[in-house]
């Protein structure tokens, strides 16, 4: 339920992993995940969220960002006021789809159709996928802003 959102985070740099990308549905597998790589779990269900919440001790898992809101932009404004730094990772450091790490490509290096003939551009280590700043980028770099201030 919070996709869009997961490509948000990876364009801000997060490691922001997405469980059903992973095929994780039950809550009990999504908590064992989330604290065996030291998540922070983003949900919209309260139940999971107040089962996840931080032990006083500090120990993992690390606790839970109840969101309440439906649409990602008050989604993002609900992660500003819980303390998440909302700029664009420049130069970007995760692939939107897959949420791999980018690396830029030698410059021989054969690019698909699709990429247009500019520089800088990135490519995902683990599915491919190119990227480069676009007008998407200027688009998701606009609506960041707007959080950050609004």
């Amino acid at each position: 339920m919070l996709g869009k959102l997961a490509t948000y985070l990876r364009m801000c740099g997060y490691d922001a992993a997405y469980v059903l990308d992973r095929g994780i549905e039950g809550d009990e597998e999504l908590r064992a995940a989330a604290s065996e790589e030291n998540r922070i779990l983003l949900t919209r269900d309260r139940s999971l969220a107040d089962r996840t919440a931080a032990e006083p001790n500090g120990e993992t898992p690390p606790g839970s960002v109840l969101l309440v809101e439906r649409e990602v932009t008050d989604q993002l404004r609900e992660l500003r006021d819980a303390g998440f730094d909302l700029s664009i990772s420049d130069p970007p450091a995760r692939c939107g789809r897959c949420n791999g790490r980018l690396e830029t490509p030698a410059s021989d290096a054969s690019r698909p159709e699709y990429v247009p003939d500019q520089d800088p551009v990135w490519r995902c280590r683990d599915c491919g996928q190119w990227f480069w700043k676009g007008s998407h980028w200027a688009d998701v770099e606009a609506r960041l802003a707007d959080v950050r201030t609004g």
